[in-house]
């Protein structure tokens, strides 16, 4: 029997859904390669299994509970007071170039569901999301509402690779070999949080822990709460749910509404996770737009030389440094408005404190323009000090439940984003800012999650859908920024790397993955990081913070080389730096310059891991001309070879083995088919442990 079927189409892969045999639902037929749909479906699990239903064993696409009652459903709505459960029938599909939307109805209930999905071009990445409409008289209670589901070929379970941390330990790339069970993560924190990152991918657990072998991925266009839950059950079958969690457990949608759920980017490469983090980088660049081709300036941050000891004198100081080694743009971090002497006071007074700036803010930025620099500022929108004017005006505006103590978390409280009044506020205090001072780079930034979320006054606190209203704010300000100053470069930062999402990235140019700086700790940051997301979002700085979780010294070139794998930016105090320490930093300073549109542009390579004595990052120009190596010794800490008198080697990918490249730097000749065989030579010492190397096809 032939049942519908539609395919979908990206650069090197299709997806193939189709009308279940077995009822009214979408099933997954096909995932991979172009071709793989041609054949029985590996996918076809139904009747399998005993003491379950279809639906159960079905590689669904979406179901809810009722018609799939065992094993993990997508959706759970119901009339308030009334039993959980939806029966749907199939209600037509409208497909297009590229998209596709199946629609699903249960006129009892009065839903109406239709699973979107569209391809995104120049990527191998199809988006996933859900719309679901209120159609009859009463409202809907939904206490599940995902983007999609997900299912994965793997008879003998999956191997799961995660980004974890915390608080500056963000993106630790982590595995977990699952055959049997439910595995989740997720936040609760109103941002994606520090704890987990809104990705995953999976693999055959059978497959090389870092070798070519068919890998996919899942990535979550949230900035609110959020789950990820992998399941492998019997019968071969390991699904993945995604979706946003409401703050109050669930969400009534009223008659004639429609709750649109966030998108699910849904990748595949059959080169492994190296090749996994490709698709996702030019997923992100498509993001981006047309403001991937903006240079990203170097930039130099003051916070870690003056903290909240902020004046024009001390500024300038820095600044003139900064120009000095090359620096391109200088942003002054917290401190620089009123009652901010320290983290107990002046978030929400966004006017520069006139003792800190004697001869007016303008003259500071103007002076500091004047060295050739660009200028930018830090912010914290969301937040107020309870001492702070804004707060003595507007109680009301922070989050709060009536009757309950308002809990500081870092001496501060948060704004209700959600609020049109709030969000109003804040656009009006960024535009004032932005009209008045020559103002080009703005570093959003977000220190404490929601505690004691309610809004008094607002109605039944089960009516308000909270986490969805901030986030609706937060991406309206971040859309006026890009329509009302589209000059302005963003950084988006929440204590470091707390809310890293599609939707963000969306919006800002660059991102903070951490506020730990150190070397070792931060390679491995960022290893995780790239992971997932791409080198051209990827904010880095070279300071002089020790190590927290391997205090282990390494060089300033070691330094400037990490930094220069993302954006480069320097947060150190350069007044304490010596002649020689200047000196070195500009020479890297202008080496980044040279390979910086390769690194943002261009297609990147994950060689090895920290774990190994040597490691690096590869960037191939678009064209092919181009390769960017970025190589560390992460071993002995006397820089001893393995065997004395070898060089390490680190070998290179996807070079033309018969074309001979050329060192930029050095001089030195090798033969793409050397590179690939034996790899590039690395005489590592004490004093010589991480290098940037430029090789041009010849």
């Amino acid at each position: 029997m032939t049942y519908e079927r539609w395919t979908l189409r990206t650069d090197t892969t299709s997806y193939t859904v189709r009308l279940s045999p077995d009822g009214p639902w979408a099933e997954l037929d096909a995932w991979g390669p172009h071709g793989c749909e041609d054949g029985p479906s590996a996918l076809d699990w139904s009747r399998r299994t005993h003491f379950l239903t279809p639906a159960d064993a079905a590689p669904a696409e979406y179901l809810p509970y009722g018609m799939r009652p065992f094993t993990g459903s997508d959706l759970v709505a119901s009339r308030p007071g009334r039993e959980r459960g939806v029966w749907w029938e199939f209600d037509g599909a409208e497909a297009g170039e590229g998209s596709l939307r199946l629609a699903f109805t249960d006129d009892v209930l009065g839903l109406r569901t239709v699973l979107c999905y569209a391809t995104a071009p120049g990527t191998d990445v199809v988006l996933r999301w859900t719309e679901h409409t209120c159609t009859g008289d009463e409202p809907l209670r939904l206490e599940r509402f995902d983007s999609a589901a997900v299912n994965v070929p793997a008879p003998d379970g999956v191997r799961l690779t995660y980004l974890t941390g915390q608080w500056s330990q963000e993106f630790q790339r982590t595995r977990l070999d699952l055959t049997r069970g439910a595995f989740t993560m997720g936040s609760v924190q109103g941002v994606p949080g520090h704890a987990y990152a809104p990705w995953l991918a999976l693999q055959d657990r059978s497959a090389p822990q870092d070798g070519p072998s068919p890998a996919y991925g899942v990535a979550l266009e949230w900035p609110g709460n959020w789950h990820i839950t992998a399941e492998a059950e019997p019968g071969g079958a390991v699904r993945v749910r995604a979706g946003r969690v409401p703050h109050e457990g669930a969400v009534l949608l009223a008659p004639g509404d429609t709750l649109t759920t966030p998108r699910l980017a849904c990748a595949f490469s059959p080169d492994g996770l190296d090749g996994l983090a490709r698709v996702q980088h030019r997923y992100e660049r498509r993001l981006t737009g047309g403001r991937l081709h903006r240079t990203r300036k170097v930039l130099y941050n003051s916070w870690e030389a003056t903290g909240f000891d902020v004046d024009a004198a001390g500024q300038l100081q820095l600044a003139e440094a900064a120009a000095g080694i090359g620096a391109e743009l200088f942003v002054v971090d917290d401190g620089w408005f009123t009652g901010r002497d320290d983290d107990t006071g002046g978030l929400g007074d966004w006017y520069p404190d006139p003792k800190a700036f004697p001869e007016g803010f303008d003259r500071f930025v103007a002076d500091v323009r004047a060295l050739g620099l660009d200028f930018g500022l830090w912010v914290e929108p969301e937040a107020v000090s309870p001492g702070s004017r804004l707060h003595a005006e507007h109680p009301d505006w922070v989050y709060r439940i009536d009757g309950r103590p308002a809990r500081l978390v870092r001496n501060q409280l948060l704004l209700d984003l959600g609020r049109e009044d709030v969000q109003d506020f804040v656009v009006a205090t960024l535009d004032r800012l932005l009209t008045t001072y020559d103002i080009s780079y703005l570093k959003w930034d977000m220190n404490r999650p929601p505690t004691e979320r309610g809004r008094p006054g607002a109605g039944p606190a089960d009516l308000l859908d909270l986490d969805a209203a901030h986030v609706t704010g937060y991406l309206r300000v971040l859309d006026h920024l890009r329509t009302a100053h589209p000059h302005v470069t963003v950084e988006g930062c929440a204590g470091g790397g707390g809310r890293v999402d599609h939707a963000t990235l969306a919006r800002t140019d660059v991102v903070w993955p951490s506020d730990n700086t150190a070397p070792l700790d931060r390679l491995r940051i960022q290893y995780g990081f790239l992971h997932a997301h791409a080198p051209h979002v990827m904010s880095s700085w070279v300071t002089d913070a020790p190590g927290v979780f391997d205090p282990r010294p390494r060089s300033l070139a070691f330094r400037f080389v990490t930094a220069i794998c993302g954006v480069l930016g320097i947060g150190a105090d350069l007044r304490a730096w010596n002649r020689g320490q200047r000196a070195e930093a500009a020479r890297w300073v202008a080496r980044y310059k040279q390979v910086r549109d390769v690194i943002h542009l261009g297609e990147a390579r994950l060689l090895g891991t920290p774990d190994d004595p040597t490691c690096g990052v590869q960037y191939d120009a678009p064209d092919g001309t181009r390769i960017v190596v970025a190589a560390f010794s992460t071993g002995r800490l006397d820089g001893a070879p393995l065997v004395p008198g070898r060089p390490a080697r680190l070998r290179l990918r996807a070079l033309d083995p018969a074309a001979r490249y050329h060192d930029a730097h050095t001089g030195a000749a090798y033969s793409g088919a050397h590179l690939l065989h034996y790899g590039l030579p690395f005489a590592w010492t004490a004093r010589h442990d991480a290098e940037l190397v430029e090789l041009v096809k010849q």
